[in-house]
């Protein structure tokens, strides 16, 4: 069985490098517009920062036990470098998330960072302004597929093109894309008593395709190119509903955990249905993907043992997955290792 793993580990190394599954359409989003839909908290190290990757936090993800002691060989943590990104959305929940791509260093050279973990001159501009964006969590009212949408004064007034008071009613149809790249069409409207900013016309229809519910969120963004966007933060439905699956971890080490929520890249199509639909806190009525237990423990284990062998591998980051992270910038985890623990005497 363990031959079997490891040959299987190097075919799909190999059919990897050549071409793309071919059930796997990867249209990218705008960085932008995936920020804002992921939330204001998280962060995302940039191509070619040195990480730490730690097989133990992968297997946190896994729904059924993940054993690594046919494993000897897979480390607790391994530093890794960041040498792809691509930013993703789920085809039907429009989740976002993003694959990563690491390779893992093994010199004793490759171990020296600066303070930041950052290699070479792709350090990005961290101060660089973000563009204008909006995000609220949708009332009982707002999800009402029969109902319009109260839109936040500041967000019509800072986000949506600007509308012209003298007319009456004020009304303007505006268009937003969604992550997809779909042009949605809305009536907005100025009216009541005392007035307020409507959605109406279209938001229905935008409410069911969607599937949202209330607490789920609706995020407009201002891209930097005019553009007016429409994401989707869906309710984190789930959290502590269930028993966490025992990762089986038995190598040196304890438990470390770290920024990357994920699975092995190299995910067979029924194992992607299952993600999307079935075990791990996975889609509701919504179709969101939420909760642990999106990984299939063959997956981690291979993405571990490819690590181990020093063999580039992918990991697939869910940010709002509520889930412990197991990728950490090298120089954090440096930091934490330097600190002195003392028992009270």
């Amino acid at each position: 069985m363990l031959e079997r793993l490891k040959l299987g580990i190097g075919m799909i190394t190999v059919m990897n490098s050549m071409n793309k599954p071919m059930n796997e359409i990867e249209k990218c989003l705008d960085a932008q517009l995936w920020y804002a839909c992921a939330g204001g908290m998280v962060q995302i190290p940039p191509i070619n920062t040195k990480v730490f990757y730690f097989a133990q936090g992968h297997a946190e993800h896994a729904h059924d036990k993940v054993d690594f002691g046919n494993f000897p060989r897979i480390p607790p943590l391994l530093l890794c470098r960041v040498s792809g990104i691509k930013f993703l959305a789920d085809s039907e929940s429009d989740e976002v998330y993003a694959k990563i791509r690491l390779v893992p260093l093994r010199n004793d050279c490759d171990f020296d960072c600066d303070e930041d973990g950052f290699l070479g001159m792709e350090k990005t501009d961290q101060s660089q302004e973000k563009p204008a964006s909006f995000a609220k969590t949708l009332t009982q009212s707002d999800a009402n597929n029969g109902g319009g949408f109260s839109v936040p004064r500041y967000c019509a007034e800072t986000i949506f093109p600007r509308l012209d008071y003298s007319a009456e009613p004020p009304v303007q149809t505006i268009l937003a894309k969604d992550v997809h790249g779909e042009i949605w069409k809305f009536r907005h409207i100025y009216r009541g008593t005392p007035r307020r900013h409507l959605l109406t016309t279209g938001w229905s229809n935008f409410v069911n395709q969607k599937k949202l519910v209330a607490g789920d969120s609706i995020v407009f963004l201002r891209a930097d190119n005019g553009d007016l966007c429409v994401g989707i933060r869906r309710a984190k439905r789930g959290i502590g509903g269930g028993p966490e699956s025992p990762s089986g971890w038995n190598a040196l080490g304890g438990n470390c955990a770290s920024p990357f929520v994920g699975y092995s890249a190299f995910l067979r199509e029924d194992e992607n249905k299952s993600m999307q639909n079935g075990s791990g806190g996975g889609a509701n009525s919504n179709g969101a993907l939420m909760g642990k237990g999106k990984a299939r423990a063959v997956s981690v284990i291979e993405a571990a043992t490819m690590a181990a062998n020093g063999h580039p591998f992918e990991v697939v980051y869910y940010p709002r997955a509520s889930a412990p992270e197991f990728c950490v910038k090298a120089s954090a985890v440096r930091a934490a290792m330097r600190i002195q623990w003392c028992v009270p005497g």
